[in-house]
């Protein structure tokens, strides 16, 4: 196709080349994009043509700009979620860390959490569903943020039925010790032995895009996660919301007869 036969406005244009470079391998994670200078040069077009082509690739999440640097190539690395290996008691006792932190760090990342509230309210409707509890049973709400290499990447807020930690840490304290949330379970007489997770995707709220940072245009992963004791009691339900341009997921199962 000629130039004279090429119908796409110019900006777009250079966003479908510079899409092209990446997919390709031509330019790699981390590297920097031609500035507009130089992208109005190579196509005789104007600095805000280039501009909007470059804003193309950061609202699909395949750019990032860096104030006073330039816009770079976004790390397309995802964070893997072990869906099933998350969990282990083994690893959690040989650590001492939260299913987050030890999946982080195995991966090459640093992890950082950050619970911001404890509050008992009423639970939400497919929360109480899953917990088997009535709408005026209240539950304790925990608000937790994580970060891998001080970047956000996902939000989790978890509900408890009062009536299992009342008077314990998980109903109180912000910071849970060594094993975090599933020991402290376990030192209440609900340890965790499966788990049920719903995954959807859908787009962020605004408050979700702010806290995480988030490109326009990028959606999240809900994960609706539900622990379950070795005698079938669900104990906890934790909504999980990942931004979808930074994680990834990983399920190993058993496959019935």
């Amino acid at each position: 196709m000629t130039d004279q036969e090429d119908r796409r406005p110019p900006s777009r244009r250079i966003a479908d080349d510079l899409r092209t470079a990446i997919t390709a391998g031509g330019l790699a994670d981390g590297d920097r994009l031609p500035s507009e200078r130089e992208l109005a040069s190579r196509y005789s077009t104007a600095r805000n043509t280039a501009r909007e082509a470059l804003g193309i690739l950061q609202a699909e999440g395949l750019a990032v700009a860096q104030h006073g640097r330039g816009v770079f190539v976004r790390q397309r690395r995802p964070l893997v979620r072990m869906g099933r290996d998350r969990y282990s008691r083994q690893a959690r006792d040989e650590t001492g860390l939260s299913p987050f932190r030890i999946e982080v760090q195995q991966q090459g990342r640093t992890p950082h959490t950050e619970c911001r509230s404890v509050t008992v309210v009423p639970p939400p409707a497919d929360v109480a569903d899953r917990l088997g509890l009535s709408p005026d049973q209240d539950v304790v709400r925990r608000e937790n943020w994580y970060f891998a290499d001080d970047e956000p990447v996902q939000v989790g807020v978890t509900f408890i039925p009062t009536a299992i930690v009342a008077g314990s840490p998980l109903a109180t304290e912000k910071k849970l010790g060594r094993g975090s949330i599933y020991q402290r379970f376990e030192d209440l007489g609900y340890p965790i032995a499966r788990i049920r997770e719903e995954v959807s995707s859908r787009m962020p709220t605004p408050e979700e895009s702010r806290g995480l940072a988030m490109p326009p245009g990028v959606p999240v992963i809900e994960v609706l996660h539900t622990s379950i004791d070795g005698n079938g009691r669900a104990f906890e339900v934790t909504r999980f919301v990942l931004r979808a341009d930074v994680n990834g997921l990983d399920y190993e199962m058993p496959v019935d007869d």
